[in-house]
């Protein structure tokens, strides 16, 4: 009995906030009439852990506040009744039907295209719930759309003598039925953005109206800016939010500079990509008379030129981030401020808010201080730049850069020790002729220049974290914008962990450290093997997302306990909001509004992860473009990726296509889940994550950012031999 319960512990330990949810609501459904508070859900699921029992407390906060718990009595909560209801958000699958997914059920629950009653991808919809038994799959019917995800949507005009369609690009079971006295000039074949004006009850289509013609289909700038549309990006800044920046002088105020610490005499450079404008951050060093070393992290003072409420406050906000496509930068300022008056260029006064920091030779902090500055950098170095004097031990301002090298490297020695996570993706990244067509592909590692700017960024995101949300004097805690990132599935985990055996790898799945530890020297060990990239992605998937929220939970990714975004106000809203709250504390003032500060935290993840989406939407449209003059040409890849439908390869060059269960005629293949594998029913022949293949190209879907290729079957008559080539070759055209 000892051993059961020790292992129940063990599983306990491993609860992130997802698990915490589905294991608190199980709780109140099986006695909907009982009130609890976070201490009697603590010891109903044996949790003895205090950074786990205070993930309780917010996960009862989140169920309040997305109506599935109501509070009865001041930290009490009690489950809301819906009677067969259940609210949550559409997922469109490309057969059509849709599996919603929510809260307040453990499994998605499958609606039939025909039960969606007129709701899209990523609709908030209510679902009556038809009975089942407890090991089906959950059904049911859209009874409400409680909130439309978007009611404008890009795509290709479809154009009849009467009519027109709009058909939209990504996910979406319906065309838009357009009349055309509402083409707004759009022609036949041209890519567009829709508006729908309604849908009556009993059509099969919406009915919509174009609002702007992007454009011919395979026009650069039409292409991207179909994929701004799509993820509801803003294409261009309104004409007052212009006049408003131009307004802005670029001249620092004297009076200004009096308030400020003045940092001028300091040696302060930036170091950024060879091709940025906004120049975020600085770094100034000077040797102290005690001994220490001097830090500065500057930071670009944005909140000193945008005003709360200002019609350059209002763009940012609903922008929240800056978008990096491809072949240009979408930034959440206007160019005036972030190329401009708010960008750290040399040989400048420029306005900032600083962390600086009085460390030891073995980069330990003596002291810190927190504040505005007003700085003048010396020196713009690319990151190539940086990492020549590092590799070399010359060039200009060699003994600065060389110093704050070796505390980094220090400092990032300590964080991995204390369990930090490596996780280092190689960036895709092409070569554009004036057209925006690629010519080529290459690849960006983080070098030693990378890490050092890293670390100190990383430094005074920790520490102004720690600053605020765990004061020395033990206040009250005041209401903060955290960068959180929750704790991995354990499921996914075991399940990852099972995979990587095939390969000879295995994690320790004991304590969080033992995780890291593990996961650190799995990193290692797989860097240059076949198999490197497919690990490492499914590593990333077996993670949470990080977010921002006013209710911290610790950065797990990080290893910190405290974590904020402190380092980039250009081109991240929750970096202003940080700056804003910060100041307020450092003046005396009382703490702000939590519900409203959660609300706008929520918004800047949302749009984050559009812009994350956005990104890779226009990598993805380069690569099939970059392929399209290749059909017919072999190549040799690995499995990526693996579903009921096909198998993903990724190239040498990362392009990814997918070759189609359909075409594998030799044979009918079954959908192995569990070991990311298909299966011939009758051969046995496994199609398995990180198997090395050899395909043919056979077609590039520009309109669907799609692939397809071909495997290339062995030409063998030895029985022994695998049905399909497995051996790497030279790419080589039929």
């Amino acid at each position: 009995m000892a051993k059961k319960k020790d292992k129940k512990a063990k599983l306990v330990e491993t609860f992130n906030k997802p698990k915490l949810k589905n294991a608190i609501l199980t709780i109140y459904y099986d006695q909907p009439e009982r009130t609890y508070n976070y201490k009697q859900i603590a010891d109903l699921l044996k949790i003895k852990d205090p950074e786990i029992i205070k993930l309780v407390f917010v996960v009862l906060e989140e169920l309040a506040e997305s109506d599935n718990l109501e509070m009865v009595q001041r930290g009490k909560y009690k489950l809301k009744s819906r009677g067969g209801t259940i609210c949550g958000i559409v997922d469109v699958q490309r057969q059509g039907f849709a599996y919603i997914t929510s809260e307040e059920v453990e499994k998605p629950v499958l609606v039939s295209a025909h039960n969606l009653n007129h709701a899209m991808d990523g609709d908030k919809v209510k679902v009556h719930l038809y009975a089942m038994h407890k090991k089906q799959q959950p059904e049911g019917e859209v009874v409400e759309i409680v909130e439309r995800a978007k009611t404008t949507f890009v795509g290709t005009i479809s154009k009849s003598r009467n009519f027109s369609f709009l058909i939209p690009s990504g996910k979406s079971a319906f065309d838009l039925f357009i009349p055309n006295e509402k083409l707004n000039g759009a022609k036949d074949g041209q890519k567009a953005i829709a508006r729908i004006t309604e849908w009556p009850a009993r059509s099969k289509n919406p009915f919509g109206e174009i609002i702007e013609v992007l454009g011919d289909v395979g026009n650069n700038n039409t292409e991207m800016h179909a994929i701004l549309a799509e993820f509801d990006l803003p294409l261009r800044f309104p004409e007052n939010v212009l006049k408003a920046a131009e307004k802005i002088p670029d001249m620092v105020p004297e009076k200004e500079i009096e308030r400020r610490r003045d940092m001028r005499g300091v040696t302060t450079f930036t170091i950024d990509p060879h091709d940025a404008k906004d120049f975020d951050d600085a770094l100034s060093l000077r040797k102290l008379e005690n001994g220490f070393w001097e830090v500065g992290v500057h930071i670009a003072d944005v909140s000193y030129y945008v005003h709360p409420g200002s019609i350059l406050d209002e763009e940012a906000y609903d922008r929240a981030t800056s978008v990096y496509l491809v072949d240009r930068v979408v930034p959440m300022l206007p160019e005036k401020l972030s190329n401009g008056v708010c960008s750290l260029r040399p040989n400048e006064d420029k306005l900032c808010f600083s962390a600086i920091f009085q460390l030891n030779d073995e980069a330990e902090i003596q002291k810190q201080w927190f504040g505005r500055t007003v700085i003048h950098s010396d020196k713009r170095f690319a990151y190539e730049d940086a990492q020549a004097i590092i590799e070399t031990g010359e060039g200009e301002l060699k003994d600065e850069v060389l110093t704050l090298h070796r505390l980094a490297v220090k400092m990032r020695e300590a964080r991995f020790k204390k369990g930090s996570l490596g996780f280092e993706r190689v960036e895709v990244k092409f070569n554009l002729d004036e057209n925006g067509k690629p010519l080529s592909v290459y690849f960006k590692e983080a070098k030693e220049s990378n890490q050092l700017v890293e670390e100190f960024m990383l430094l005074a995101n920790k520490r102004v974290a720690e600053f605020i949300g765990n004061p020395e004097d033990q206040k009250t805690p005041r209401t903060f914008v955290y960068r959180i990132h929750d704790k991995p599935d354990p499921d996914k985990l075991m399940n990852f962990n099972h995979f990587i055996h095939k390969f000879g790898y295995g994690l320790q799945l004991g304590t969080p450290g033992q995780i890291s530890k593990s996961m650190n020297l799995l990193m290692t060990n797989v860097k240059g093997k076949n198999e490197q990239n497919v690990i490492e992605t499914l590593a990333i998937r077996t993670m949470a997302k990080a977010a921002y929220s006013t209710r911290n939970i610790g950065h797990y990714g990080l290893s910190f306990e405290y974590y904020t975004h402190f380092t980039s106000p250009i081109r991240r809203y929750p970096d202003v909001m940080v700056h804003r709250v910060l100041e307020r504390y450092l003046q005396g003032g009382r703490t702000v509004s939590a519900p409203k500060w959660e609300d706008m935290c929520k918004h800047s993840s949302v749009m984050e992860s559009k812009a994350a989406n956005a990104e890779r939407s226009s990598t993805k449209y380069k690569q099939v473009e970059f392929m399209q003059d290749k059909i017919g040409e072999e190549f040799s890849g690995v499995i990526s990726g693996v579903t009921e439908w096909g198998i993903f390869v990724e190239l040498e060059n990362k392009c990814e296509g997918m070759v189609s269960v359909s075409s594998l005629a030799d044979d009918f293949y079954i959908f192995d889940e569990k070991n990311y594998c298909l299966v011939g029913r009758h051969s046995h022949q496994k199609f398995q994550l990180g198997d090395v293949v050899n395909v043919e190209i056979i077609r590039a879907n520009l309109e669907k950012k799609q692939l397809d290729f071909r495997l290339i079957k062995e030409n063998s008559e030895n029985k022994n031999t695998p049905r399909y080539s497995s051996a790497p070759i030279k790419r080589r055209r039929k």
